[in-house]
């Protein structure tokens, strides 16, 4: 198992918390991708590693790209 720190997570995004919700979000993304071709594959039995796993690592490596974007504050009624 690859262990991904939260100073290689902060050196791609702005902090080790940005890094850490951008890989989460990814992850998600990731698991709902996978859902769909999970119905089509016939079980191996092989150990595939962990959609978190691979969203930490790909924002480690600085392959996931993300933008900011301002949150809406509520309309008050």
């Amino acid at each position: 198992m690859h262990v991904i720190t939260p100073g290689q997570l902060a050196a791609r995004a702005d902090s080790k918390y940005l890094g850490v919700l951008v890989a989460a979000k990814f992850a998600r993304n990731l698991n709902e991708f996978r859902r769909g071709q999970l119905a089509d594959e016939p079980a191996t039995g092989e150990i595939r590693e962990k959609l978190t796993t691979t969203a930490l690592e790909a924002v480690a490596r600085g392959t996931v790209q993300y933008s900011l974007s301002a949150r809406k504050a509520p309309s008050e009624q």
